[in-house]
């Protein structure tokens, strides 16, 4: 390093250890929706899967912390599936919880990933872990994404790459709605 460039440095030091990273940035954009609910458009369902077909899709950033965000998905009447987010110094990890109406968890739950780099405050993606490869073996090669353009819109997906099996919806982050009612097991 060049000796004139150290006096720069050291009056930039305390801006650039304080720089948001992609992943605070994408952390912040979730926050910002914390306690709003957005209605939802299916894109893209596997080849022959209809069971979210002429459903309402709604999603409600519900309860949020520094450390953990969690984002029940309903699905018409069904409010089994809950995206649970949370964070460390270095990675964010998505979790999927599925419930049964008595609020038990279902045998198929707590699957998902964590980020295997910064991605963007964008866009974060969630490669399928050993924990997945243990709850669900056919999800070995999953790779779930979110994408958040504020105002706009949030976009949950997954693709389970080598096949053509791709689930894609989005909300709409411009309309806020009705928070549906509690997700399974997490009345109050």
């Amino acid at each position: 390093m060049n000796a004139r460039c150290l006096p720069l440095l050291v009056l930039l030091w305390p801006a650039l250890a304080t720089a948001e990273t992609p992943q605070q940035g994408f952390w912040e954009r979730l926050e910002a929706l914390c306690g709003q609910a957005f209605e939802g458009t299916l894109l893209i369902a596997p080849e022959g899967d209809d069971s979210f077909a002429g459903e309402t899709l709604m999603m409600h950033v519900r309860d949020c912390d520094d450390t953990r965000i969690r984002i029940p998905f309903a699905v018409g009447d069904n409010r089994s599936r809950t995206w649970v987010l949370s964070r460390d110094d270095d990675a964010i990890t998505l979790r999927h919880e599925h419930r049964h109406p008595d609020g038990s968890e279902e045998a198929v739950s707590g699957y998902g990933g964590r980020t295997p780099n910064p991605g963007s405050a964008r866009v974060q993606m969630f490669p399928s872990d050993a924990q997945t490869w243990e709850v669900v073996n056919e999800a070995q090669t999953n790779v779930w994404m979110i994408e958040i353009d504020p105002g706009e819109q949030y976009i949950y997906s997954v693709h389970r790459l080598g096949t053509d099996r791709v689930f894609r919806v989005a909300f709409d982050l411009s309309e806020p709605v009705d928070p549906p009612p509690a997700p399974w097991g997490h009345e109050d």
